[in-house]
């Protein structure tokens, strides 16, 4: 589980996070809905270490109760370990990777580079790390299709593929995915959220980060709005869907759609990406 608390994170003299508040229980889809600068993608930097906060704390509960993180880091505060100190590196090594908002490949380099890249902090062995590439490909199909061609010149959907991959080969507990549909066409976009409740299945907890109200609040189990920096609305996303503030702020026509699909979505057979 994921636990931030308070959350105070500046820009200079800006408070782009204003006291944000929200957890993330183990085995679940969370979401964070917003507009552009709403500080979505801060709170996600902010967890995964590449920013620091001003003020809070961000605790993780993967460590049984009384026991110290190999860096030092627990607190003694009910079994949970703060976080919010450590370096990127570290927050990966616990556990918690992020794929970014806008994908960051690395181009140049080939489908099958970008994957090793993807577990070059990890710990485990040659024999699990080939397991953890197996079980991206079998999710991924099109990108062992692609392994050998430069990433590039893959398609959008392609490229947002093996930026989910690239993060999933770290093994995480906790994947941050950071506006995953950004710029993609519907068809894809549902087929993104087909792959988030698949990742989710295999025993990864998501924290979705998503403009797309829409596909997020089929997939996630919880959710919160995040305006200005504060969190201004929380609640099961199926309950959430039906609020005016989101129906008309983020689903306009397609609101109606999302109470009655948003359980059926979590539990019906998943297609993988084929491209």
């Amino acid at each position: 589980m994921l636990r931030v608390e308070n959350l105070v994170v500046r820009y200079g003299a800006v408070e782009a996070l204003k006291g944000v508040s929200l957890e993330v229980p183990d085995n679940s889809v969370v979401a964070v809905l917003g507009s552009n600068g709403a500080g979505k993608s801060t709170l996600l930097r902010a967890i995964s270490g590449t920013h620091r906060l001003h003020r809070g704390r961000i605790e993780q509960g993967s460590i049984s109760y009384g026991a110290a993180g190999r860096d030092g880091s627990h607190d003694g505060n009910g079994g949970l370990s703060r976080i919010d100190k450590l370096d990127p590196a570290k927050t990966v090594g616990r556990g918690i990777v992020q794929s970014p908002e806008g994908r960051r490949i690395f181009g140049r380099l080939t489908v099958d580079e970008n994957l090793r890249a993807g577990g070059m902090n990890s710990s485990a062995s040659k024999s699990t790390r080939t397991e953890t590439r197996d079980r991206v490909l079998t999710l991924f199909p099109i990108l062992a299709q692609r392994g050998s061609q430069r990433a590039s010149l893959l398609s959008g959907g392609e490229q947002q593929m093996l930026a989910m991959g690239r993060a999933l080969m770290a093994s995480p507990s906790l994947l941050l995915l950071d506006e995953p549909s950004l710029g993609l066409a519907p068809q894809i976009v549902e087929q993104i959220g087909e792959i988030v409740l698949e990742i989710n299945g295999m025993g990864t907890s998501v924290l979705l980060v998503e403009q797309n109200a829409s596909m997020a609040l089929r997939v996630a189990q919880y959710a919160h709005v995040l305006e200005v920096g504060k969190v201004s609305l929380s609640g099961p996303a199926e309950e959430l869907a039906k609020t005016d503030q989101v129906r008309d702020l983020y689903l306009g026509h397609g609101a109606e759609e999302i109470s009655g699909t948003a359980a059926v979505g979590r539990s019906q057979h998943l297609t993988r990406w084929t491209g």
